[in-house]
């Protein structure tokens, strides 16, 4: 072979090895430890081309790191560690996103019991955490090497004496940034409420109470998520299997519809979980577990509202937590009952879901996160 026939073949096979490492992603997945046999946080290698997923990495001896961040330098990850009264704690772990390999950096207390969900600001400067038990959510200034430093600030909800059963204390349930950065809002399932904090990384005390917007009795707001245009916001209600559309303007939420996210007719159980956005913005996602075990889906429309489009079955019990791939060309669901992922081929003109066939067995999965490799 001439030696410029052999330069060209190495650039060609340069540009597939690229093309071929551009279509893959790592799917992180957070997990219960106990009870069941899962060992911690698996690492995927997720393939966007075609949905197959295939065993990276893991690490284990962390107690139920259930719900997970990842920093945007994708350097490190954060994860809640459900546990008994008193052992609320949130663990920073160094990632190394090639080889999918998890070392853990160092705990810290959660502020509060149960804490349930996590996430961090762009600058990687605080981790928020809300802990479902202890009814509190905790804001934690993070390192410059990826540790966490003791909370900052903690805010402790009160009861509002009008709830029973699930709803006798305040559960705080998501804690999730605006867009821009400059708000959190806080969901309050036990209360029926999402709180509103103006945020500044740069005091001492990083959030400031703004308003409390009031949901219905009984309705259980759940996880919150952002359109992509910072305009809309919207709200799946654990209790109730409602979603609540809400305008957004200066931290301030303003009640725009209120859609069922149950069949009609429908006279079983109300147990929603997630909620999530397709990267177009063209459509909404939100999961129902037992008795339905479904995504109900949901158009919408320019004005923020959304339209009833679909339904699909998650194969599986439970679906706790599931994450649309940056592409949007794919749907991941983790039914954490029935010890399965599932992925599902998303059309991006209708919204609806189609079963590809491919599914891994995981133990109690009940967070998925992608990163890049």
């Amino acid at each position: 072979m001439k030696p410029g026939v052999f330069f060209y073949c190495l650039l060609g096979m340069a540009a597939l090895l690229s093309e071929t490492s551009a279509q893959n992603l790592n799917l992180l997945i957070g997990t219960y430890t106990k009870p069941g046999k899962s060992e911690g946080i698996y690492v995927y290698t997720f393939d966007a081309s075609t949905g197959k997923l295939r065993y990276k990495n893991k690490v284990a001896g962390l107690k139920n790191p259930s719900y997970l961040a990842i920093s945007t330098d994708e350097k490190f990850v954060y994860a809640v560690n459900e546990s008994g009264p008193g052992e609320g704690a949130v663990s920073a772990l160094a990632f190394d996103k090639v080889s999918g390999e998890l070392k853990l950096l160092n705990q810290e207390s959660s502020g509060g019991d149960g804490p349930c969900y996590v996430s961090i600001n762009k600058e990687n400067t605080h981790v928020f955490v809300a802990n479902y038990s202890g009814g509190s959510f905790t804001a934690l200034p993070v390192l410059k090497d990826g540790r966490l430093s003791k909370a900052l600030q903690t805010e402790k909800f009160n009861p509002n004496g009008r709830g029973k059963g699930q709803q006798a204390s305040p559960h705080a349930h998501s804690a999730v940034l605006s867009p821009d950065e400059k708000y959190l809002y806080v969901s309050d399932l036990g209360n029926d409420e999402i709180l509103s904090y103006a945020y500044s990384g740069e005091d001492k005390k990083p959030l400031n109470k703004l308003e409390t917007v009031k949901l219905p009795h009984g309705s259980g707001p759940r996880h919150f998520q952002f359109h992509p245009n910072g305009k809309f916001a919207y709200s799946v209600q654990e209790l109730s299997g409602e979603v609540v559309a809400f305008t957004s303007n200066l931290g301030k939420l303003t009640l725009l519809q209120s859609i069922s996210g149950l069949p009609a007719g429908y006279t079983g159980r109300r147990w929603a979980a997630d909620i999530h956005i397709s990267p177009d913005g063209k459509f909404l996602y939100s999961s129902n577990r037992d008795d339905l075990n479904d995504i109900a889906i949901f158009s919408i429309q320019a004005n923020g509202k959304l339209i009833a489009a679909g339904r699909q079955s998650t194969l599986g019990k439970a679906p706790r937590n599931f994450v649309i791939d940056p592409s949007g060309k794919f749907l991941l669901v983790a039914n954490q009952d029935s010890n399965s992922i599932v992925v599902f081929k998303r059309d991006t003109e209708t919204g609806l879901l189609e079963q590809t066939g491919d599914t891994i067995e995981i133990d109690s999965p009940v967070c998925l996160k992608f990163s890049s490799q």
